[in-house]
C-alpha cells in the first residue's frame, strides 16, 4: 500500500476588510457591521461574506484595523 501524503494544514485566512452598513450622514452616521471581505492573491477584486442583509443604508468596505484584527 501507498504512502498517502497528507495535506498541510490551510494558513489561517483573515479577512482584510470589513463590510458595513451605514445610515446616515457625517457625525451622525450609524455603521452597523454585516460582514467581513478578503482580497483576491491577485489584488484586483474581494470575496464578500455577509451575516446579514441590508435593507436600506449603502455598504462600505473598509480596511480592517489592529483593534478589529485582534478580536
Amino acid at each position: 500500500m501507498a504512502k498517502t501524503k497528507e495535506a498541510a494544514p490551510a494558513p489561517k485566512n483573515h479577512p482584510s476588510h470589513g463590510v458595513y452598513v451605514v445610515e446616515g450622514e457625517g457625525e451622525k452616521a450609524f455603521w452597523t457591521k454585516v460582514g467581513a471581505a478578503w482580497a483576491h492573491s491577485d489584488s484586483e477584486g474581494f470575496n464578500v461574506t455577509l451575516t446579514a442583509l441590508p435593507i436600506n443604508g449603502r455598504i462600505v468596505i473598509r480596511s480592517r484595523r489592529e483593534k478589529e484584527a485582534g478580536e
